[in-house]
Parts: C-alpha cells; sequence; structure tokens
C-alpha cells in the first residue's frame, strides 16, 4: 500500500453526516489519483454516479467503471420537495463491484475507491461495500464535481473541489468497456 495520506478529516468528524462512512477511509481527488496511477493493477477505482451523469458532466479517465449506487427507477416518479427525479438503491450494486473485481483480477480484500458527485452517494456506496464485508473502501468526499460555493461571484456553483476543479484527467468520451449495464 502507498503511504499516501487520508483527508485532514481522516476520523470524519469534520466531514458532514452524510459524508461519513463506517470504515472512516477517505481520499481527496488528488490521492485517488496517485494511487490509482501508482498502483493501478490493485486498485479498482469505481465512479457511482447515474450513467446520465457520467455522461452530461464527464467521468474520470482513471475510473475502472461506472456501477451507479442509485438508479432511476423503470416507471419515473418525480420528487416534489427536490424538484427531480427519485432514484433508488442499484439492487445489483455489491454484484456487479465483485464482476468488475473479478475482471480485473483482485480479491474482495483489494482496495476499492469510489466516488460521485459530491460525495454523498459515495459514502453511502462505501458503507453499502462495508456491510457486504469489503474490509478497504475508500470514499471521494469532495466528488467529481465538489462542493458548492457559499458566497462570492462563483456562489451556487459547484466550484469549490473535487476532481474537475483539482484539474485532474477526466473526459466526456466514454469507453463502452467502463459503462454499466453494457457489460
Amino acid at each position: 500500500m502507498l503511504g499516501i495520506p487520508t483527508l485532514h478529516a481522516a476520523d470524519g468528524h469534520d466531514l458532514p453526516k452524510a459524508k461519513q462512512t463506517k470504515l472512516g477511509l477517505y481520499l481527496t481527488p488528488q490521492e485517488a489519483f496517485d494511487k490509482v496511477s501508482a498502483e493501478a493493477d490493485k486498485v479498482l477505482f469505481l465512479d457511482v454516479r447515474t450513467p446520465a451523469e457520467v455522461i452530461y458532466v464527464g467521468m474520470p479517465s482513471a475510473a475502472d467503471a461506472n456501477i451507479p449506487y442509485m438508479v432511476q427507477p423503470d416507471f419515473p416518479v418525480w420528487d416534489e420537495t427536490r424538484s427531480t427525479f427519485k432514484l433508488e438503491p442499484n439492487p445489483d450494486f455489491v454484484s456487479d463491484v465483485r464482476v468488475r473485481l473479478e475482471r480485473k483480477g483482485l480479491k474482495p480484500d483489494a482496495e476499492v475507491i469510489v466516488m460521485c458527485r459530491s460525495g454523498d452517494r459515495s459514502a453511502a456506496a462505501a458503507n453499502i461495500l462495508a456491510e457486504a464485508g469489503f474490509t478497504k473502501v475508500y470514499s471521494i468526499p469532495e466528488g467529481f464535481e465538489g462542493d458548492m460555493a457559499k458566497d462570492g461571484p462563483n456562489a451556487g456553483t459547484r466550484s469549490v473541489n473535487g476532481w474537475k476543479n483539482a484539474k485532474l484527467p477526466w473526459t466526456y468520451r466514454l469507453d463502452r468497456q467502463k459503462m454499466y449495464g453494457l457489460q
């Protein structure tokens, strides 16, 4: 394992509750990129956003696969409170992660890194994997797009941190082999 430190909030106390995980393993986007770059054959890096998010917002070039933690139900339901479509947990999430590990030649005790848009779903995904027996699941609390700026000229935009704002490699050009539901 690389001697890459976890976030300064490694114990999770400084993170919002929704971004905290049972295992308490966190990486910044840069730390995740460095780990995947140095140990690509030993780590599984997953983008757990919906395929639509990946299509329209882009995906880290270093991600091994898109396996959404949440999916839209077969019959879409509108969430009046949030003014968006409701999502539900992906019933195949854990089994799909196991398949990707196996394809990469990794065992269930391998390191898994999960990232969503802004850290909430990746924490929930990490918790589901921990409950399924995975012991080395890292969440990226900053996510792909980062947190929203609270004030200043960028207020209300996801411009504070995150993979894209760290200027790490990402692309709109998706690899079919990495996309959910095509394998």
